[in-house]
Formats: C-alpha cells, sequence, structure tokens
C-alpha cells in the first residue's frame, strides 16, 4: 500500500498543477438572463431588452450572445456581446427581433464562451402584461 502511495500523491500533483491555472475561467459559472422587457413595435417586430448576469473572466469567458427562441427550440433571433462586461454586472442590452404572430411563448437565454447555453432562462407569454422576471408591452398595429 505505502508504494502506491507515492505515485499516487506525485500524480495528484501534477494534476492539479496543470488544472489549477484554469479553474478561474470555469468558476465564472453559466450566464443568466436575470430580467426581459418585451415591448411590441408592430404586428411581429419586438424589442427585447434583457438584463445577463455573468461573471465575465476576460477574452475568454464572458458572456458573448443572448437568444430568442421557442419553446420548441426554434431561434428567433439574437443579440450578439461583443466584448466582456467585467466591470458592469449585470447589464442590459437589447435588439429588435421578428416573433411571427402566432408564437405566444417564448424563451430567452442566455450563452458564455466557455460553458455555452444552460444558466438561467426567461419564458414570456406574449399575451400576458407581465410574469416571473418579465414584462410585456403590446402596442395596438
Amino acid at each position: 500500500m505505502a508504494k502506491l502511495v507515492g505515485p499516487a500523491l506525485a500524480v495528484l500533483a501534477v494534476s492539479l498543477l496543470v488544472l489549477l491555472p484554469w479553474a478561474p475561467r470555469a468558476w465564472g459559472g453559466k450566464a443568466n438572463v436575470l430580467f426581459v422587457e418585451a415591448t411590441q413595435e408592430s404586428k411581429d417586430l419586438w424589442t427585447f431588452s434583457v438584463t445577463v448576469s455573468h461573471d465575465d473572466q476576460g477574452p475568454t469567458h464572458w458572456a458573448d450572445f443572448w437568444r430568442v427562441r421557442t419553446p420548441e427550440g426554434k431561434e428567433l433571433g439574437r443579440r450578439v456581446l461583443l466584448h466582456s462586461h467585467e466591470g458592469e454586472q449585470p447589464f442590459t442590452r437589447d435588439a429588435q427581433i421578428r416573433i411571427p404572430s402566432t408564437v405566444r411563448i417564448v424563451v430567452v437565454e442566455a450563452h458564455d464562451k466557455l460553458h455555452g447555453l444552460g444558466g438561467a432562462t426567461v419564458t414570456l407569454d406574449l399575451t400576458k402584461p407581465a410574469g416571473q422576471s418579465y414584462t410585456v408591452t403590446r402596442r395596438r398595429p
């Protein structure tokens, strides 16, 4: 047993030396959508104002877009984020997205460069004025 402990500790030590420099990048976690304001501009054109939270970690680990999709996964539009928001958390950005008049429910989710999708999302019912973490303003066409 004692003969195995020495090599096992050596492997553990080398593994830690290799993996520890990468750990801070993983600590940033996934990008989370905190709140969404949806405003109908015309029959099928909506402005989405989306608040995202993510512990951006410089050029390799930051929230790089948010998107609006159907519950089935069809992407309807996205807002690309061109830089890290390390000093601005949470942050809000907007985009105009066309939503077919037949779509009632949409999901807003954020993506980060390291983890991809998978953080907190907000699901909106576009026929209701408000819900959990969202508001909707409908214009009369």
